[in-house]
């Protein structure tokens, strides 16, 4: 049977690659390491091509279910502004890729810490014990400069970088991304996301409206355990957006993932992070602040439709692009078109 077409969510359109790289500027690179059991790797979003700790990005987060490992949400909270680029990967490793990111920031700017303020690294996380042996800690610094080195424009979705561990709803589950473009105002702006998926039950899925997960459980055939695991979302735009507008949009994802059927579940950790390329911010006081004129908040309804379905969508992404990987003690995960390519011709449930 062949692989069914992947669905448009939505009615907004697209941006030409149908990923957070449809904002200009943006790229991702990953590292994947696949090696019998070290089934992990690293996934890396540059929110410019400029140095980040001298050109500061506005950014904000929302946490959905705390129930996560992650380094610089507070700060960011605090300051509304990236430092860094944003590093994906599994929860034992968000230490070593912190200071992976410290190392490349101290390179670039060797004065950091010593005669300017310290730089805030950026890294979340999600656990894929499952399938990667975690407790090998395999991945390191150069795992990180090598997935920063590899940003583009272009970048794989599925079982690659951060994701090729991870799970959702009893399958394979990784990296997807999406965008939508907007018009406000006679003027059109685009919104990505990139998300990192580790969650879910399988009986709870949904497919682009179709209650599957019935039947999704019925052929995986194992039991149905509570929802655990985590998603990490990370939301991209080149709307003139402040960081208190950018919470405001980054909470909206959680519509987005709602509708495939996580309840945020207790065991989950599931966070978003949203930034603006925008407007600028230059590390040094005595440059300029960039001129910029922010968009009225009665014209942002569209945005939090965009967040909404491009996070909807690049869960879809993953679901439908993942592939089955075998990893730790011989344990595995099928892709869902493994099980469910005719998930399209599902009976919906009642």
């Amino acid at each position: 049977m062949s692989t069914p077409a992947i669905p448009h969510i939505g009615r907004l359109r697209a941006g030409p690659r149908n990923a957070i790289s449809d904002v200009a500027g943006v790229t991702v690179g990953h590292c994947t390491l696949d090696q019998g059991p070290i089934q992990t790797g690293v996934t890396v979003i540059r929110p410019h091509m400029a140095d980040p700790f001298l050109v500061k990005s506005r950014a904000a987060s929302t946490v959905l279910n705390g129930f996560g490992k992650s380094i610089g949400l507070m700060q960011i909270a605090e300051l509304g502004l990236l430092e860094t680029p944003i590093a994906l990967t599994n929860t034992f490793a968000v230490g070593a890729i912190a200071q992976a990111q410290i190392a490349s920031a101290c390179r670039s700017n060797p004065q950091i810490g010593r005669d300017t303020h310290t730089v805030n690294p950026l890294v979340l996380e999600c656990n894929d014990g499952w399938l990667n042996d975690i407790q090998a800690m395999a991945v390191g610094a150069e795992h990180y400069d090598a997935a920063l080195a590899a940003a583009s424009a272009e970048f794989a979705q599925g079982s690659v970088g951060a994701g090729r561990g991870m799970s959702m709803f009893g399958v394979k589950g990784g990296i997807g991304s999406a965008s939508r473009e907007v018009v406000i105002a006679g003027q059109c702006y685009t919104l990505g996301a990139l998300v990192l998926t580790n969650y879910g039950r399988a009986p709870s899925l949904v497919v682009d409206g179709r209650r599957v997960g019935a039947e999704l459980h019925r052929r995986l055939a194992t039991p149905a355990l509570p929802e655990s695991g985590s998603i990490i979302i990370v939301l991209a735009t080149d709307a003139p957006l402040d960081d208190r507008q950018l919470r405001r949009v980054s909470l909206r994802a959680g519509a987005g993932l709602a509708r495939t059927g996580s309840v945020f579940g207790h065991g989950s950790g599931d966070i978003v992070l949203a930034f603006s390329t925008a407007y600028p911010v230059p590390h040094d006081p005595d440059r300029p602040m960039p001129a910029c004129v922010m968009l009225h908040d009665r014209r942002i309804d569209p945005l939090f439709q965009a967040a909404a379905d491009a996070t909807e969508q690049a869960i879809v992404h993953a679901l439908l692009r993942a592939q089955a990987v075998k990893g730790f003690r011989a344990q595995e995960r099928a892709g869902f078109t493994d099980i469910l390519a005719d998930w399209q011709l599902v009976p919906q449930e009642r």
